[in-house]
């Protein structure tokens, strides 16, 4: 499907890619649904993949946006079914690293099959050079909104 550029194209832009992140996250939670993950749950463990073992929950909470108390409710959850491990590390009590387990990794893996085939599915169509085109322009966005927040 071929979108014409409107002139007020850019002004819609934000919208539409609220609308398509919002898509793309129900397709994804879809495909999951069997796993038995939420999609607070398989989104904790996409991005504690993404920052490594060790990270504290303060720092996912930053990373997700969302409030650290509830992160701490899905991660209670999430470790109640035996996929991450939170630890507190020696000398800081304030601190809880959290931790893949065995099944967190089977899990994950998993997860990261279902995520491949959204992604075949819904970049379908689009010609290699449109992808690559594609996802220099969201670098670019993304880049130029944190230089601004830094400096803001």
């Amino acid at each position: 499907m071929q979108t014409k550029y409107l002139p007020d194209a850019d002004a819609s832009l934000g919208m539409r890619l609220g609308h398509v992140h919002r898509l793309w996250r129900a397709v994804v939670d879809r495909t999951v649904a069997a796993s038995g993950l939420t999609q607070p749950r398989w989104t904790v463990l996409f991005m504690l993949h993404h920052m490594g073992d060790g990270t504290t929950q303060k720092q996912l909470s930053d990373s997700l946006g969302v409030e650290l108390p509830s992160l701490s409710r899905t991660l209670a959850q999430v470790e109640q079914q035996g996929l991450i491990v939170r630890r507190t590390p020696h000398g800081d009590r304030r601190v809880r690293q959290i931790y893949f387990t065995a099944a967190g990794r089977e899990m994950l893996n998993t997860l990261e099959a279902r995520a491949d085939e959204v992604r075949t599915l819904i970049l379908s169509g689009l010609a290699p050079a449109d992808h690559e085109a594609f996802h220099r322009v969201l670098c670019h966005i993304e880049s130029n909104a944190e230089h601004w927040l830094k400096g803001y």
